[in-house]
């Protein structure tokens, strides 16, 4: 394709903006093969072979998630023509249109519906995988493709279109090296992801056992709530932990300041003035109902939540944890708008340690949370990572071309 050089320091300006010098433009259509699967309907549902297919829920950007997978009929003709091979991109026709993931193969047979187009490469000095990452850039943050849906009832993304797709075309073993080091953040963003998951289900199971065993139990008894330490009371909510409704603060007139306003769903914001001393404890009143949010200072608690006026000389961090484990939604009222019914939810029976356990147990917990926070934080900064470094290998404002990464004998 035609291009204009209108820069000397290694770039030329084409259809998708500067790149550099030795990179081609090309047509989507010209280097990929492309195919949409089959449309679901009644008739689908039954027969057999049933086979698994991919729908647009399943493929998100960069990744493939298949917890949740359909099946349907597909005849020996079909799963023939529209059977996943590994390398295969999967561009999201419906949706979110233009979501690209990448098919490692993941299951032995499965296909893909109509509203998935299936690209397959043509050429041998192609790399999907690079594609996949160019395809994320393009969407998310160049919107290159921007009025490329066609916008009925419903946005959707034609073969056509697709096809015509201009895209820039690196020698291959750059396309590889560009690919590796953006699949090695993305597989460290998955690693804290799942360090995360794990920890959170390690202060879930820590929770159960606090909130029933203790720290250095030996002797228990049976009581209203189950089965406690025999050093522990059992007392109503309103006894530990009395809840008031917070005040409104329309938006026009909150001034912007040092205290968080706090609501259903967390911090709504900052305002110059408060009217609660911290710590506090907030919960969800209506909409997010049961979400709990700790405050360490002074902050505004709206009248979305519901927050703690009297901790009976409990402490607060632990009162914080032991309301996670109330059903909240269980003492809501209202049908259209359920709103949690503070004389109802002030009746209901918890365990209650002596304060220097409480203190023991707050401080557990805070452990497990620090390190959650921790993770979360340094997942935040691969992310960003990642997004900077997908703009800068995609343009070529970092080339990686003659970087040794011991990782593809190309030629």
């Amino acid at each position: 394709m035609e291009t204009q050089e209108v820069r000397s320091n290694g770039f030329k300006e084409t259809e998708i903006g500067l790149i550099p010098t030795d990179w081609e433009v090309v047509k989507l259509g010209d280097i990929f093969d492309i195919q949409q699967g089959k449309a679901m309907s009644p008739k689908s549902r039954t027969g057999s072979p049933m086979y698994p297919f991919l729908r647009t829920l399943n493929v998100l950007w960069g990744r493939i998630d298949l917890s949740t997978l359909d099946h349907m009929h597909f005849t020996t003709e079909e799963i023939e023509k529209l059977r996943l091979q590994p390398n295969d991109l999967l561009v999201c026709e419906g949706g979110e249109v233009g979501r690209t993931a990448m098919w490692k193969g993941e299951i032995e047979v499965c296909g893909h519906q109509n509203h998935i187009h299936r690209l397959r490469k043509r050429r041998e000095d192609v790399w999907p995988e690079f594609y996949m990452y160019w395809m994320q850039i393009a969407f998310l943050q160049l919107g290159l493709y921007t009025g490329e849906a066609i916008r009925t009832t419903i946005p959707n993304l034609s073969q056509g279109r697709l096809q015509s797709f201009i895209l820039p075309k690196p020698f291959i073993y750059e396309q590889k090296k560009i690919a590796f080091v953006l699949a090695k953040i993305q597989y460290a963003i998955e690693q804290q992801d799942k360090i995360i998951e794990t920890t959170r289900n390690l202060k879930k199971s820590l929770m159960q056992k606090l909130f029933t065993e203790g720290v250095g139990h030996t002797e228990f008894k049976d009581t209203e709530v189950g089965r406690i330490p025999k050093s522990w009371e059992v007392k109503p909510l309103v006894e530990i932990a009395t809840l008031q409704r917070g005040k409104d603060l329309p938006k026009q007139k909150q001034i912007f300041g040092n205290y968080p306003i706090i609501g259903s769903s967390g911090v709504l914001g900052y305002h110059r003035e408060y009217f609660c001393e911290g710590p506090g404890v907030i919960t969800g009143r209506s909409g997010s109902i049961g979400k709990l949010t700790y405050v360490e200072g002074r902050y505004w608690a709206h009248n979305t939540g519901l927050y703690v006026k009297d901790f009976h000389g409990n402490h607060p961090k632990f009162v914080f944890y032991l309301l996670h484990i109330l059903d909240f939604k269980k003492y809501a009222t209202g049908v259209s708008v359920p709103t949690l019914n503070r004389n109802l939810i002030h009746a209901a029976l918890l365990p209650v340690p002596p304060l220097p356990e409480q203190q023991k147990i707050a401080e557990i917990l805070a452990t497990v949370d620090s390190k959650v926070e921790t993770e979360e934080r340094r997942k935040s900064q691969l992310q960003q990572l990642f997004k900077t470094m997908l703009h800068k290998l995609m343009t070529g404002e970092i080339r990686v071309k003659d970087l040794d990464l011991g990782v593809y004998d190309v030629s």
